[in-house]
């Protein structure tokens, strides 16, 4: 009889206990039931996990203990069109592009040969830029030559250097050219930065800059046609490539260099596509710009090497500036409107 009472005072214990500890616990729902289209789905292809990767695919965000932007989104689905432009038109046209360009530049040359200086060279020279000029202009391209090299190495090096080179060593060349694209990307802004103060002002635009248009330089006629300290060809190259694609590459490059100021994915992929495109223009244009300084215009490479050019150079390629320097009323290091405008003398 004791013991029955015994068994009852322990079964009520046990009863007790259990309701109260389930009374603590949370409230957990039944787990969603399957759609009967997703149950049908399972039996006749129990492989085929569709509907679970279109879900996770969707772009929207889930639940996770790591805190900061898009965290929450296991996969993002742009990320392939990002990669398909990037290694589809992107690479394809800038490719063709930065073939196509030297090409016709040197067809050109074999066809029209270099702008030459016609008169004799009078021995006497006229400094057309000094050391500051030349050291910001000569770092400025250095840094941009070096980017240019890695940026064809991350960009195209998997269809001609990987082929060639194999895994290994192009793995290597790759995180190289990175580090380095990295590292002197924003050397090369401040630069442009620097450039730009010290040249802004020799590259307003004058009123006798479109008589230089209109004859495309002399390239053609071998007319040599007067100009300030900077023709327009020179001009154009400042603002359209210096200064306008200088700040898209610039900003964009700055964006991908530093992820931590918590722009997305999205963002770095747009900032990506469009680095590229501008780089590649760019290169195009830089090509021009460095056959006229050297090559193309005879005596334009001393000038950047020495800083100093004959007076018979001087008078031929940049009219206007030559007579403002002999007369007194302009340095040589500015640019300003001819007082009067001279005959050109051949």
């Amino acid at each position: 009889m004791a013991l029955r009472k015994a068994r009852t005072v322990l079964l009520t214990m046990l009863l007790i206990g259990s309701a109260a500890w389930a009374a603590e616990q949370p409230f957990v729902e039944d787990p969603p039931r399957q759609a009967p289209a997703q149950v049908e789905r399972q039996q006749i292809q129990p492989l085929n996990n569709a509907p679970v990767w279109k879900e996770v695919r969707s772009g929207e965000p889930g639940i996770t203990q790591v805190q900061g932007i898009e965290t929450g989104v296991l996969v993002q689905s742009q990320g392939e069109t990002w990669r398909a432009i990037r290694n589809g038109p992107i690479t394809l046209l800038g490719g063709l592009l930065l073939l196509v360009v030297p090409v016709a530049i040197l067809l050109f040359y074999f066809w029209k040969g270099p702008l030459r200086t016609e008169g004799p060279l009078t021995g006497r020279e006229l400094e057309r830029f000094d050391l500051w000029d030349r050291t910001i202009h000569w770092t400025t391209a250095i840094s941009f030559v070096i980017l240019a090299f890695t940026g064809i190495i991350l960009l195209f090096g998997k269809h001609f250097i990987l082929p060639v080179f194999g895994y290994t060593l192009f793995s290597w060349l790759a995180i190289a050219s990175k580090n380095v694209h990295n590292f002197v990307g924003p050397l090369f802004i401040f630069c442009s930065i620097v450039m730009f103060v010290s040249f802004v002002k020799a590259n307003l635009w004058r009123s006798y800059d479109w008589a230089w248009v209109k004859k495309f330089g002399g390239m053609l006629s071998h007319e040599h046609v007067p100009s300030g300290r900077y023709n327009a060809g020179e001009k154009a190259w400042f603002w359209g490539g210096v200064v306008f694609l200088g700040i898209i590459v610039g900003v964009s490059g700055l964006i991908l260099n530093f992820p931590n100021f918590e722009q997305g994915r999205s963002t770095m992929q747009y900032a990506n596509m469009i680095h590229a495109v501008a780089a590649i223009l760019y290169m195009a244009a830089s090509l021009g710009h460095i056959y006229m300084g050297t090559i193309g215009v005879e005596g334009s490479f001393k000038s950047m090497k020495t800083g100093y050019v004959d007076e018979t150079w001087a008078k031929e390629h940049h009219l206007y500036w030559y007579e403002e320097v002999k007369a007194g009323r302009r340095a040589p290091s500015d640019d300003s409107a001819p007082a009067r405008r001279p005959q050109v003398q051949h």
